[in-house]
């Protein structure tokens, strides 16, 4: 809406700021962004909660029976419901308030066997993981020869002799953002081209032989062709073959296929409000995984130090003004149907929602976080930064949210990312190295205190988080 009023939109626009029935009228932003003394009452609660997140591995320690009793929890998978059923008992006996799994539908994709055989110009076993929803390749596979390209312009300017042959996108890793687009866009590119399979190089900086897997998509307007990650290395080597002008030849096979939509939940805790329980701090992470490793990393951790933030209060006897709310959101990695499903059952009370937070970038050493929302709520969410300095997690970025939070930070949550000293994420990231060891005890309480005293405090504040 513009800021540029008449005289009766002005008075339109303050008509509809009169708060409804189940929310209250947000104070003036000059009264919000002067919360000096409030930090000074909130330090000492903030003080327990780092005390109490450092004193112990906990945090660590839940996380490695969750993830080395279930393992790889993928969307469809008996892992995931047998975790969440876990979950789900372990809130209540900690004490946390309304408790409960809120379904979810979610797809199910299954990885059958996959091989990648190299048959020219020597004969070996390539390591791969087929992308996620690809299609499998029909009984004894596709045997073609192998174009290397470096880019969607590269393969367009090579013009006919893709068709017939098993392109693979050998694209160095740059950015996440700018990398992913080869594997998420590989197979629609390659069959445009009229290619037989599709293979990209595993989007990650560094490599010890281990592909990483991820979401891919079709467009029904071409056919839908096998797509697979191989390793950084052997991509380089098919490279260096081309380059000599050797002719690389190789047989796939993928056994991989889909089922019909399966039942799963997004699972919620709470710690209710003692003054406004009906406004809502939301934090959390998701609990499903892709089928390999354990997903400590990405994003068990990150739902863990929620879930544990919240248990750390209750412990201690501090209660919000405001209810806080752990959610750990199903199917993110190749759906994102827990996000959406979390939006559509809480549209009613999405005006109630304080702030949304997330942490999906592992729980390394943290840093801060990465905020979106107003001028008003960052000035906020700084000043109770500073409360963080103790852990060396106080610095407040603009720009920052998250993929489960996302569909309601589009209905107007402001929303915040936790940031990570993330430099070895994309190093494990959907591989099957993907294990709780990449993780530093100390790295995850920090994580928590960090969760813990943001989520408390702008909770336990005397006014809302400014819009």
């Amino acid at each position: 809406m513009s800021r540029l009023f008449c005289l009766p939109s002005l008075i339109l626009a303050l008509l509809l700021l009169v708060p409804s029935a189940n929310a209250r009228q947000a104070e003036p932003e000059s009264e919000q962004t002067d919360i000096s003394d409030q930090i000074s009452e909130l330090r000492a609660s903030a003080e327990l909660l780092i005390e109490a997140a450092m004193a112990d591995s906990a945090a660590w320690d839940r996380l490695a029976y969750l993830t080395d009793t279930f393992g790889p929890r993928f969307s469809g998978s008996k892992n995931l419901e047998l975790a969440i059923d876990w979950i789900l008992e372990e809130m209540v006996h900690d004490g946390l308030q309304n408790v409960r799994g809120e379904p979810v539908k979610v797809p199910h994709w299954v990885r059958g066997e996959e091989t990648l055989v190299l048959l020219e110009p020597h004969e070996r076993r390539l390591e791969i993981l087929g992308l996620g929803g690809s299609v499998g390749t029909g009984p004894g596979g596709v045997t073609g020869e192998v174009l290397v390209v470096n880019s969607f312009d590269d393969l367009a300017s090579r013009g006919d002799e893709a068709k017939g042959k098993v392109v693979l996108w050998n694209v160095p890793f740059t950015s996440y953002g700018a990398t992913v687009t080869y594997r998420s866009n590989g197979a629609v590119r390659a069959a445009e081209a009229g290619a037989i399979a599709s293979l990209v190089r595993s989007v990650g900086p560094y490599s010890m032989y281990t592909p990483h897997t991820g979401n891919s998509r079709y467009d029904e307007s071409v056919p839908k062709i096998p797509h697979a990650a191989v390793t950084v290395e052997d991509a380089m080597m098919m490279q260096r073959m081309q380059d000599r002008g050797h002719t690389i030849r190789v047989r796939l096979e993928m056994q991989d296929y889909w089922l019909p939509d399966a039942d799963s939940h997004n699972v919620v805790g709470e710690l209710v409000g003692s003054e406004y329980p009906e406004e809502i701090i939301v934090m959390g992470g998701h609990i499903d995984s892709w089928d390999v490793g354990t997903g400590a990393m990405d994003d068990a951790g990150g739902c863990v130090v929620a879930w544990e933030a919240l248990r750390l209060m209750k412990e201690l006897g501090l209660q919000p003004k405001r209810t806080i709310r752990v959610v750990m959101w199903t199917n993110e990695e190749n759906g994102l149907r827990g996000g959406n499903a979390y939006r559509d059952a809480h549209i009613d009370e999405v005006d109630n929602h304080i702030l949304a937070m997330e942490s999906d970038a592992g729980v390394f050493k943290p840093v801060g976080f990465g905020f979106t929302g107003s001028d008003a709520a960052f000035d906020i969410i700084t000043q109770i930064g500073t409360l963080l300095d103790g852990v060396g997690s106080g610095k407040m970025t603009r720009g920052g949210g998250g993929a489960d939070i996302g569909p309601i930070m589009q209905e107007g949550v402001p929303g915040m990312g936790l940031n990570v000293e993330g430099e070895r994420y994309f190093w494990y990231h959907h591989t099957n190295a993907d294990y709780v060891d990449k993780l530093d005890p100390d790295h995850v309480a920090r994580a928590v205190a960090t969760m813990a005293v943001m989520a408390f405090s702008v909770a336990d504040m005397d006014q809302r988080l400014p819009r």
